[in-house]
């Protein structure tokens, strides 16, 4: 009998962790998950290259840059909103710091006043969707052909090459085998993470998200909180510009176009609701792995590289469809 016991009470911690595990990633977490693992054994088998370091180091380096701008993005459309200037945002930082740092000025200054300028943009969309009630959509579109044009006037239309090799080693050095890159990646999506569930900022993304008449009923500052979270996706998506500027060694007015249908592609195929109140940073982050392996194996199989917009589109628009379908079922239940 104590045997039996210990057999059941085992069998239970077990059930117990699984839907521990079940409960946090969720349906598309665990959707992702299969999907990643699929795509391990397929590009395994297809390409002699896929499974060795180096090529794991390329797909971290490939994946930092939409990943840390879609931190940002995922706060924001959780709560509700929706950012299209992060492209433009992520061009007019690096270009930024990439002028300072070839004017003499030290890596860090060109850093910070990049993180600057990124905050000072997010911080007018918030405003100006807060305060001024104009639509997410509509206010970030003017937004990103105003910052995309500051980039050009930042550089006269011109690429700012740079040689700075304390500026590029942030790049390419690496700290025990992983790139730099990837370590601010990770540090960054552990940490809001960790903030989310145990601070007002993650409390609010949701309740503000799920329905702000409500929110503001119950006392929460909407508009303040709406400015906190544009001005923290403008500082993401400006640390996204001016790491991509560190990776290439070359600032241009151009750079960055169509980041933002990427980063949009990670945040709901990560399910993030596009109606807001509904996501998990976690579900983001697997979904900018999914993308990045993918990207990464269709370049090593030899499929042309304007095939990944058209998959791209595909995957977000099947991402939409299961979301919404998903959410159908859900209210129906």
């Amino acid at each position: 009998m104590k045997t039996n016991f210990s057999i059941v009470k085992k069998f239970s911690r077990t059930s117990d962790g699984t839907r521990t595990i079940k409960k946090f990633l969720g349906p598309t977490g665990l959707g992702l998950l299969g999907a990643l693992i699929i795509e391990l054994i397929i590009f395994s088998n297809v390409s002699p290259y896929f499974l060795n370091a180096t090529n794991f180091s390329n797909i971290g380096r490939a994946m930092v840059i939409i990943g840390i701008g879609s931190v940002g993005a995922t706060i924001v459309i959780i709560s509700g909103g929706f950012d299209l200037s992060v492209g433009s945002v992520m061009a007019a930082s690096g270009m930024l710091a990439a002028f300072l740092v070839n004017q003499g000025q030290s890596t860090v200054i060109g850093a910070m006043l990049a993180l600057t300028l990124g905050c000072i943009i997010g911080l007018l969309n918030g405003f100006v969707i807060g305060y001024l009630r104009i639509n997410p959509l509509i206010a970030t579109l003017a937004m990103l052909s105003i910052v995309r044009g500051l980039a050009y006037i930042i550089s006269g239309g011109n690429a700012e090459v740079i040689s700075n090799p304390a500026f590029l080693s942030i790049g390419t050095d690496s700290l025990f085998g992983i790139p730099l890159t990837v370590l601010v990646f990770v540090i960054l999506f552990l940490s809001v993470g960790f903030i989310m569930p145990r601070t007002h900022f993650g409390r609010y993304v949701y309740a503000i998200g799920s329905n702000s008449r409500a929110a503001r009923l119950a006392g929460i500052l909407v508009n303040r909180w709406t400015l906190i979270f544009y001005t923290f996706s403008g500082t993401t998506a400006a640390l996204a510009g001016f790491i991509t500027v560190t990776r290439t060694g070359q600032a241009e007015p151009s750079a960055n176009i169509g980041a933002e249908l990427d980063m949009i592609t990670a945040v709901i195929l990560g399910g993030t609701s596009l109606s807001g109140g509904k996501g998990r940073l976690f579900g983001t982050f697997l979904a900018i792995v999914v993308l990045a392996i993918l990207a990464n194996g269709l370049v090593l199989i030899g499929v042309p590289s304007y095939w990944q917009l058209p998959v791209k589109g595909c995957v977000l628009m099947g991402a939409i469809i299961w979301g919404e379908l998903h959410n159908a079922s859900r209210d129906r239940t």
